[in-house]
């Protein structure tokens, strides 16, 4: 059975969200309509599924990600197959020596991102993790957004506080090196020091936060870097803001499909 609890986003009562939308009678409504939202795809069912057997089997798995991904599994709400792709992804910009940075746009909890941490310590690695987040939760998402209807009730949701999500990383003992800024992506992205960027996980569920991230950051990602989409398949703005820019950019790359939510793709060479 289709259990929206395990699927993309997080139900985190938000009182103002709330009260602007008529009281709470919208947010008890909430988790029926995205559950009959979300059945008209199947494929969203059998992805559920799937999920919910790769979660018992890391639970008990003595493999090096199984491990992390305990770690970190009550603080993110990516799935066992996104969170991979992440880890994977980290051991590939270090075994094949890409320069830059590690950024995340829209951490919530900080779980995947102290994953990526984690694993370069294991690796005997440094580098430069930037986290951007509004830490306040989910901006409100646009008229650009197809499933605006179902999109809107999740404004003020996946909320992490910043304070929560450097308490996380200083109990790893993971947070050198890790920028935390906190604002929305269209105010905070333009100024920010980075410059090369290894690995980018875009984690904006809407089509304006996703389209900002590329727009923004996509000339800074070095040749054979990462970019890893973690709602493309889930949230229909999301997937039309990545497929418009690369459209604009006159570029048929293939996404690798990660699961029914995630993909990535390899930047190619200059």
């Amino acid at each position: 059975m289709f259990d929206p609890s395990m699927s993309e986003p997080c139900i985190q009562p938000n009182p103002a969200a709330e009260k602007q939308r008529g009281g709470a009678g919208s947010r008890q409504n909430h988790p029926v309509k995205e559950i009959l939202y979300r059945l008209r795809d199947p494929e969203v069912v059998a992805d559920t599924a799937i999920r919910s057997a790769a979660e018992a089997w890391h639970l008990i798995s003595p493999s090096e990600f199984s491990s992390l991904y305990r770690r970190v599994r009550r603080h993110t709400m990516c799935s066992p197959a996104r969170l991979r792709a992440l880890h994977q992804g980290v051991k590939y910009v270090v075994q094949n020596r890409l320069d830059g940075d590690l950024v995340e746009c829209g951490c919530a909890r900080g779980g995947s991102a102290a994953l990526m941490a984690l694993t370069l310590r294991r690796l005997g690695q440094r580098r430069d993790l930037w986290l951007f987040d509004t830490f306040e939760g989910l901006p409100a998402p646009t008229a650009d957004d197809p499933d605006y209807e179902i999109a809107e009730l999740f404004t003020g949701s996946c909320r992490g506080q910043l304070d929560e999500v450097r308490e996380l990383f200083g109990r790893y003992e993971v947070a050198d090196g890790v920028q935390f800024v906190k604002g929305l992506f269209q105010d905070t992205l333009p100024l920010s020091r980075l410059d090369r960027i290894a690995l980018l996980h875009i984690d904006g569920d809407w089509y304006e936060s996703v389209r900002v991230c590329l727009e923004t950051l996509y000339d800074k990602v070095v040749p054979g870097g990462i970019i890893q989409f973690d709602d493309y398949g889930y949230w229909k703005g999301a997937r039309k803001a990545v497929d418009e820019f690369l459209a604009r950019r006159g570029t048929n790359l293939p996404l690798k499909r990660l699961d029914y939510s995630g993909r990535s793709l390899l930047k190619p060479g200059a």
